[in-house]
């Protein structure tokens, strides 16, 4: 059930931490807050640093700017691999063909405190059987230019776990590679983590039925793992249905520590010093 009000703030984190991804410029709730408001409100619960995504065209001109002006932010720009399909057959709002818009993304990309290439991937609950092959295309072109510009990757992985691999594999990924939002049991993220990446979880590792996903966390060595939230998305228990924000990571950090019986101020220096890792100093 949809609630518009935003959750009470969680007691602020045992030490400080980095949403892995999010997107920041998505008016959320019956009150939308600020880019400024977030930030501060993020910073209060130990949430210091973001990963700010822009995944459309409008969205990656937006993060573009907003990563300049905020140093808690950094950027990745990508087109979403459910915007591939629209550029390619033409029926984008737009009228920006994929040539096009691909070249603007990797022109965003130069850009100082963009970070990393993302989120890209396949996607194979909203796009329909037709435009898969775009996606692939996509997919393969912001592998090549993560690897071109020596930079990480976020993967977006939905219902395609075998053919995500399968395009990695093939075409070799970044050295720095992300499962953004990681959706997989135990058995997937060994077959991730043997490939190297990092897995990121979101709020859905706090849901009742997240079993599967809480032991996939519980195999995910500390040198590996990230949070995130993808706001203003997948709000963690107790505010499912509710709008999404930095501020929230602390519950999803939570479940993560009990899901790994690690104590909360070393799950939050693994995060960051992982962050920094893969995107350098903010």
């Amino acid at each position: 059930m949809r609630d518009g009000s935003w959750p009470p703030a969680p007691p602020p984190l045992a030490q400080p931490v980095v949403d892995n991804h999010c997107h920041l410029e998505w008016p959320a709730g019956d009150d939308p807050r600020s880019l400024e408001r977030q930030l501060a409100d993020a910073a209060l619960v130990g949430v210091t640093r973001v990963v700010q995504i822009g995944c459309e065209l409008e969205s990656a001109r937006w993060t573009a700017a907003a990563v300049a002006q905020h140093p808690a932010m950094v950027g990745g720009v990508a087109l979403h691999p459910n915007e591939a399909p629209v550029h390619a057959d033409g029926t984008h709002e737009s009228g920006v063909n994929y040539e096009q818009a691909f070249a603007e993304i990797a022109a965003l990309a130069t850009g100082e405190r963009i970070r990393v290439i993302g989120e890209t991937g396949l996607d194979y609950f909203r796009t329909p059987v037709a435009g898969r092959a775009a996606q692939v295309t996509s997919f393969r072109d912001h592998i090549a230019l993560a690897k071109e510009l020596g930079m990480p990757l976020q993967v977006h992985d939905r219902d395609a776990h075998e053919d995500v691999l399968a395009v990695l594999d093939a075409d070799g990924a970044p050295e720095r590679t992300v499962m953004h939002c990681f959706s997989g049991d135990a058995a997937f993220a060994r077959a991730c983590l043997d490939r190297g990446f990092y897995l990121s979880f979101a709020g859905v590792v706090t849901f009742t039925n997240a079993r599967g996903l809480r032991e996939a966390a519980a195999v995910t060595p500390l040198s590996r793992l990230l949070v995130e939230t993808d706001a203003p998305f997948l709000t963690p228990h107790p505010h499912r249905g509710a709008p999404n924000a930095p501020y929230l990571i602390p519950l999803t950090v939570r479940a993560l520590a009990s899901a790994l019986t690690t104590a909360e101020a070393d799950l939050c220096e693994a995060v960051s010093v992982n962050a920094e890792a893969l995107y350098g100093p903010w």
